[in-house]
């Protein structure tokens, strides 16, 4: 008598590997290079180093940057974003609070635009902050973190050229 072929597919095998052994392997490598491509290009993975941006980012959490973002349209009060500062290994997370072609200043620590003041819902700690009145560039975008207890004088805040934003921080 002559052996048949089991009726019932080794079903483990199937599930792992699939029916096509060789598609498989296909379709795994494209997956690899696919995540290597959006996690490098598209989803920045980036780390919070330091206070600046407290309570909204804690130190130490990893958060992802959507490089893609800004190639549709330009930052807006309120965006936080990832700036490059020294390559891409090396970058700033801060909210943008002015955009081009504004006066921005600080008054007993209110955000103040054109004149008028901001309200910053962000913002959970008291400060008094003082600045005078600073006009922004036309490709420039004034940043600050979250966190202004902190003395204004060790805080790294400023205008940021647009070519130097990355993009747009999720979540």
């Amino acid at each position: 008598m002559s052996e048949q072929a089991p009726a019932n597919p080794n079903w483990a095998r199937i599930l792992l590997i699939g029916r096509n052994p060789a598609w498989t392997a296909v379709r795994i490598a494209i997956l690899v290079i696919v995540t290597i491509v959006v996690s490098k290009f598209v989803l920045i993975p980036i780390r919070v180093e330091g206070v600046s941006m407290l309570p909204t980012y804690r130190q130490g959490k990893i958060n992802f940057v959507n490089a893609l973002v800004y190639r549709s349209h330009e930052p807006q009060r309120g965006d936080v974003i990832s700036i490059r500062m020294a390559g891409m290994r090396v970058m700033l997370l801060k909210r943008v609070v002015g955009l081009p072609g504004e006066v921005i200043a600080f008054r007993n620590g209110q955000l103040w635009i054109d004149g008028s003041p901001v309200p910053e819902p962000y913002v959970k700690f008291p400060c008094n902050w003082q600045m005078d009145p600073e006009q922004i560039g036309p490709d420039e975008f004034y940043v600050v973190g979250d966190n202004r207890s902190m003395p204004q004088s060790d805080h790294t805040q400023g205008l940021a050229k647009r070519k130097r934003i990355v993009g747009k921080v999720l979540l």
